[in-house]
């Protein structure tokens, strides 16, 4: 078989007189193609970008904040001795009330409050929870308060930005992410014991001095009192939520937070499967220990019981069953649901004052 000679189809993109050959597009000009070295600096670019978004918000979470935030310097006695301590509050009303940590005033009832712009005010301790770790000062004078916002709505891995007074370098900001959430923290009042649920962890630095300061939105708003250093990148603040606002606010009237006591040791624990399908909840607290003489023991609690509702509300937990023990229920008759042996059992008690 002969060979057919091949022939060059004319590109039918290229108009006459065209190289079909030649490349319409030659390196470094095609269509949507920056030269090189371009791509390296929009790289370049962009990272600085974000680096400035980065600072801006930081910046502006200082900005505004900052003015807020006070270097607490206290004096206390232990065994006799004179001991001065320091830590950080943060202006919260704008009639002078501060929030800060229990710890950072325990053993005083006054102190100096320093704040950026230079200026000193006198404080006196308005009443403290150290099973909270929260505590409500008061100074005299105008400074700004800042804005309380909502730890409910942290997200992890969020920007976070730490404002305090560590190490007494006042003014310090720090910033880092919020590494975890639902955390819980063992506080103590003298034989008594609590945890403090939704503990949110964060790697923003801190450091002895920062307690009682503010963690921080990018919004500018407080959603957690940073209150101890787990270790290095491992800080822990009491989360701004329903809860910590109903404790502020009974130290601000009264200087205490009541709480009631029904006098069991527990723990979460699975439903059967059939009673967690008929309540439409998983767990509920299981009666490890009961303290003798107490409401739960006089009203027939037994360990091994599952409390599922007390006061017509549901108990999954240590937290919850915390959460119901207010003032409101001290002295006052209430229901109590427990499950024992697959049975709904119901019970009268009336819880009593929790006393340290």
């Amino acid at each position: 078989m002969a060979a057919l000679p091949l022939r060059a189809v004319p590109d039918p993109d290229h108009g006459a007189g065209d190289d079909p050959g030649a490349d319409a597009n030659p390196p470094g000009d095609a269509a949507g193609e920056n030269p090189p070295g371009d791509a390296d600096d929009e790289a370049a670019l962009s990272s600085d970008e974000a680096l400035d978004a980065y600072s801006r918000l930081v910046s502006s979470v200082a900005e505004r904040l900052s003015p807020s935030v006070a270097s607490l310097r206290v004096a206390r006695q232990m065994g006799g001795w004179g001991m001065a301590g320091a830590g950080s509050a943060v202006v919260f009303t704008h009639d002078g009330y501060l929030v800060t940590s229990a710890h950072v005033v325990a053993g005083t009832d006054r102190g100096e409050a320093a704040f950026i712009d230079g200026s000193e005010q006198a404080f006196r301790v308005v009443g403290r929870d150290a099973l909270s770790d929260l505590a409500v000062i008061r100074a005299d004078g105008g400074t700004p308060a800042a804005p309380l916002g909502d730890a409910a709505r942290l997200r992890v891995g969020q920007l976070v930005v730490a404002i305090g007074n560590p190490l007494g370098f006042a003014g310090t900001v720090t910033a880092g992410v919020v590494s975890a959430l639902g955390r819980s923290l063992g506080t103590r009042d003298g034989r008594t014991s609590r945890l403090v649920e939704n503990v949110i962890q964060t790697d923003a630095a801190l450091n002895p001095g920062n307690s009682g300061g503010a963690l921080a939105d990018t919004a500018g708003r407080v959603v957690g009192i940073n209150t101890a250093v787990a270790g290095v990148g491992l800080g822990l603040a009491v989360p701004i939520d329903d809860g910590t606002r109903s404790i502020l606010a009974m130290l601000i009237r009264d200087g205490r937070v009541r709480r009631a006591f029904l006098g069991v040791v527990g723990g979460t624990r699975p439903l059967p499967a059939g009673l967690a399908r008929s309540m439409g909840r998983p767990n509920g607290l299981a009666v490890i220990q009961l303290l003798d003489g107490s409401p739960a023991a006089s009203a027939g609690i037994r360990p091994g019981d599952l409390l599922v509702e007390l006061d017509g509300r549901p108990i999954e937990g240590v937290g919850d069953l915390q959460r119901l023990l207010n003032g409101e229920v001290i002295g006052r008759r209430v229901g109590l649901r427990l499950a024992r042996e697959d049975r709904l059992l119901e019970l009268d008690l009336t819880p009593v004052e929790l006393r340290a």
